[in-house]
């Protein structure tokens, strides 16, 4: 089924160049001009355009008519984890880490190419999307299974990749898009430092103009989110210098 993207972009010309490029790489567009009509877009889908589904990303322009972009996703992540590309004319640093920061995906400078977007849309789609499990072929006789081992001790930190989500002593955590990618890479290999450069290949390996200071504040609001479970425990460690650390105990 062809997935929807919702645009929301004020200007028509950049809108329908966006949409063209969409339909001719099978997806289906969808347009909306303000901010407040991308909120009910997604929390009440059909209500902008009858019969449409859910979109599956969005390309959300910052400077709207109505209200700030930045202020739609911040208002989009109180009920919705949908994929967010800014599009934007501003290319200053300071925008580029909030735009990240506040939950987007990517972000895009004006001016653009509509088939890089759409590449980077698919990137994105990509990497949210979990993999099909395998299916073992069917066999006529099996013998039993010997009885399974006795469950190790649960582990303080839980990585359930094909849930998308992050236990922490038991408890999920209610992570944005880059800090489960940023923590389920510290927890894979606890104990080793791995270098700002490396999070960032790791993590935002799509997002070539990220900046390593972008790994610095994830970090930051990772060790909030783990506080506010466990206020005596810091588990992500810095090395100055050097990157940082997941405790290996």
């Amino acid at each position: 089924m062809s997935k929807t993207i919702l645009i929301v972009e004020d200007e028509l010309a950049i809108a329908d160049s966006i949409a063209y490029a969409l339909r001719t790489d099978g997806f289906t567009p969808l347009h909306v001009s303000l901010g407040a009509h991308a909120l009910r877009a997604v929390s009440h889908p059909g209500a902008e355009h009858p019969g449409a589904e859910p979109p599956a990303l969005i390309v959300l322009d910052v400077g709207l008519p109505d209200m700030n972009g930045f202020e739609v996703c911040r208002q989009l992540r109180q009920f919705s984890n949908v994929p967010v590309i800014f599009l934007t004319a501003r290319s200053d640093e300071i925008d580029r880490i909030v735009g990240l920061e506040i939950g987007a995906d990517d972000y895009v400078t004006k001016p653009f190419s509509p088939r890089e977007l759409v590449a980077r849309i698919r990137v994105v789609l990509r990497r949210i999307t979990p993999a099909a499990p395998l299916v073992a072929p069917s066999v006529p006789f099996a013998p039993a299974a010997p009885p399974a081992p006795p469950e190790p001790p649960r582990p303080r930190l839980e990585v359930r990749p094909l849930e998308a989500r992050i236990l922490y002593l038991g408890q999920a955590l209610d992570l944005t898009r880059y800090e489960y990618l940023l923590l389920k890479a510290l927890a894979e290999r606890p104990g080793h430092v791995l270098s700002r450069a490396q999070l960032m290949d790791r993590v935002w390996d799509d997002a070539t103009d990220t900046l390593e200071r972008t790994v610095d504040a994830h970090i930051k609001s990772l060790r909030a989110k783990l506080r506010a479970i466990d206020p005596a425990a810091d588990p992500i460690q810095t090395h100055r210098g050097m990157g940082y650390s997941l405790a290996s105990a």
